[in-house]
């Protein structure tokens, strides 16, 4: 498990929802592994067309969460507070941090400056990032091992 991620960054969640919609400068994608899609059906007791949209050509996602047409935020929350928090995706899980894989295979971790929580509260440590890494890891070997 060897990645490279952002040393001295600070954050807290200040639960003001801005992950969770549109933004005036972003339009927001949240991407869904079809385990998630799953996981939500069951837990939501909806079909999963009623939340989300199938997509192609962003494997290893395949759907995408649906979003309120007059706000763009999704459709789980309420008063900016998520309702399948339990249940959520990963990408939300990784928000406000994102995982990519470099052309030469490495993993190196980012994060947005756009978070209001960025610089607050205690400072990320590797240990934290290696926790998402690895139920990253675990539900995208899961999804390949599907797929297959």
């Amino acid at each position: 498990m060897s990645f490279e991620y952002p040393k001295n960054v600070r954050f807290q969640c200040t639960k003001c929802a801005l992950c969770c919609g549109d933004t005036k400068k972003r339009a927001r994608h949240i991407l869904l592994l079809k385990k998630e899609t799953e996981w939500i059906s069951e837990a939501t007791f909806k079909p999963v067309e009623e939340f989300a949209v199938q997509i192609e050509g962003r494997e290893p996602y395949v759907y995408e969460m649906k979003k309120t047409k007059e706000e763009g935020k999704c459709l789980f929350l309420k008063e900016n507070i998520c309702t399948i928090y339990a249940s959520r995706p990963l990408i939300c899980k990784f928000y406000p941090f994102q995982l990519r894989t470099t052309k030469d295979g490495r993993h190196r971790f980012s994060h947005t400056r756009e978070c209001q929580g960025i610089g607050k509260g205690k400072l990320v440590g590797k240990s934290y990032l290696e926790r998402l890494f690895q139920q990253a890891h675990e539900q995208l070997m899961e999804e390949a091992t599907k797929a297959v």
